[in-house]
């Protein structure tokens, strides 16, 4: 059993004021007010932390990246190790999220000790979350698979219904990428499930993004695209800029799948700005994938193509992608495929 979906990161007065669907730009009101209002340095500490949650989720890196490092400070002169260990974690989520993986690793693994020395159970399941969540967009499932599956065990047995649905995610998104893809359709089914009766409105965008992304892949491009219309409402008000990017990122691969590709090349292109807007590599990286694909189906040069291929697969191996880099491989193998032989009669 699980309960109504809550938000830790929102700590002391904020939590009676926010809730896990409050709108970024509220939330950022709210936080700003308190700190402003500290009294303390623990006060300070986790006013700063929803400042650095809000800003981060409207995809403004520059001001998240100061706020955790504030929140920090001032869990460090409170001698607070749990509320350390919070703005670490939300400094590792925006390393991950701008595509530095690695020190996203460093700074989530320092989290988990805080955490666990402290006894914060939360902080503690939420830094191990995002230690696996790294591990699982670098392919790195062998090392995170079980991981996932005790944090959804752990999401279960303290009804947590915000764990149990980014676990649930993580796992399905684990089957979709291994080619299982009628386990992966019933896990994101389920979450979606899991966060529309726990009133996680964010958990349910983030679900039906991976329902959507399975049903086009079985070639129900049509109900694919209906579901994100539908995440999209949510992300929009909410003010999630990094999930509405996603949401739109995927609509340019449902696009590309169906053969639409000037539908795919035009969304494409909508997501990189919106990834570039907020300084998110990862999301333009993937996203200008997607577009060298779209352009090359529509008619752009070979060699064009293979030029941004070789940057972006410099790129996915500086962040950390292997995935990324496959399909990398993949798509120029596909090229070079379509070459005709040295040779060959012209047609």
């Amino acid at each position: 059993m699980y309960g109504k979906a809550f938000a830790p990161e929102y700590q002391g007065g904020l939590s009676a004021e926010l809730g896990v669907n409050s709108s970024y730009e509220d939330v950022l009101a709210a936080a700003s007010r308190a700190l402003a209002e500290a009294a303390t340095a623990v006060d300070a500490a986790r006013a700063a932390l929803a400042v650095a949650e809000a800003t981060r989720r409207l995809g403004r890196a520059e001001a998240a990246r100061a706020a955790w490092r504030r929140s920090y400070r001032s869990a460090r002169t409170a001698g607070d190790e749990g509320a350390m260990a919070w703005a670490l974690w939300s400094g590792g989520t925006l390393a991950r999220q701008c595509g530095t993986l690695a020190l996203a690793r460093r700074l989530l693994t320092w989290s988990v000790a805080l955490a666990a020395r402290s006894g914060d159970r939360l902080a503690h399941g939420y830094s191990l979350a995002g230690l696996a969540e790294t591990g699982r967009i670098q392919g790195d499932y062998a090392a995170v698979a079980e991981l996932h599956e005790q944090l959804l065990e752990q999401g279960r047995a303290h009804g947590e219904a915000r764990h149990m649905v980014w676990a649930m995610s993580g796992i399905a998104q684990m089957h979709r990428n291994s080619g299982a893809y009628a386990k992966a359709l019933e896990l994101f089914e389920e979450s979606a499930r899991i966060a529309t009766e726990a009133d996680d409105a964010r958990g349910r965008a983030w679900s039906l993004r991976g329902v959507a992304d399975v049903l086009s892949l079985r070639g129900e491009a049509d109900r694919a695209l209906a579901l994100l219309a539908e995440a999209e409402v949510i992300c929009r008000g909410m003010d999630l800029a990094g999930a509405l990017a996603y949401n739109h990122k995927m609509r340019g691969n449902i696009f590309y799948r169906a053969g639409w590709y000037e539908a795919a090349r035009v969304t494409y292109g909508v997501a990189l700005e919106e990834f570039d807007a907020m300084h998110e590599k990862r999301g333009a990286a993937l996203a200008r994938l997607g577009l060298t694909k779209a352009r090359a189906q529509l008619g752009r040069s070979r060699w064009e193509t293979l030029a941004e291929l070789a940057e972006l697969e410099a790129e996915f191996i500086r962040i950390g992608l292997k995935g990324a880099r496959e399909t990398v491989v993949a798509f120029r193998a596909e090229l070079d495929s379509a070459q005709p032989a040295p040779g060959a009669a012209a047609a």
